[in-house]
């Protein structure tokens, strides 16, 4: 009797993680809502190219590729987390498959994640430092400062995933 309790918590427990798909297809959602975004600030960009400085022109650039490292980002989290979590996806013959397609574990898409970010608020560090008369002192600083935070805790979680990958190969030595 026990174990047949046992046997349905553990296929409610499995069946639970379709819960989890809803997320991603409203992660899709904000992944057009992020094109919507990004086309606004190409084409303020492009209507503006005959009026704009070359510091302008940088800025410009850099917001859209700001906006295309936050796509990729959330393509990374939708693809993996649905795969580490959900279910496989299964496109195998498919001739433009992602080459990290089914490679990218738990652990590797933390470190993707946080290099993401760390990507998108050095972007934003940049946009910041182009047009520094704009922002105050303080405000620089925190930005800073939370960058470095950013950067620090990509660094804490690489050595925490090479720690723990080295604990298991002894493990199984």
């Amino acid at each position: 009797m026990s174990k047949q309790i046992e046997k349905i918590i553990e296929k409610g427990l499995f069946a639970s993680r379709w819960l989890m798909a809803p997320f991603y297809i409203g992660l899709i959602g904000a992944l057009i809502v992020l094109l919507c975004s990004f086309i606004q600030e190409l084409w303020h960009f492009i209507t503006s190219i005959p009026i704009i400085t070359q510091n302008e022109a940088v800025l410009g650039i850099l917001s859209l590729i700001d906006l295309s490292l936050a796509g990729n980002l959330l393509l990374i989290v939708i693809f993996s987390g649905y795969e580490n979590f959900v279910s496989k996806i299964d496109f195998d013959d498919h001739k433009d498959q992602p080459e990290w397609h089914g490679s990218v574990d738990f652990s590797a898409l933390k470190l993707k994640l946080i290099a993401s970010i760390v990507a998108i608020s050095g972007i934003h560090l940049l946009k910041v430092f182009m047009d520094v008369h704009k922002t105050s002192e303080n405000e620089i600083k925190w930005m800073v400062i939370i960058h470095i935070a950013f950067v620090f805790s990509g660094v804490l979680l690489a050595v925490m995933d090479r720690i723990a990958a080295s604990t298991k190969i002894k493990k199984k030595k």
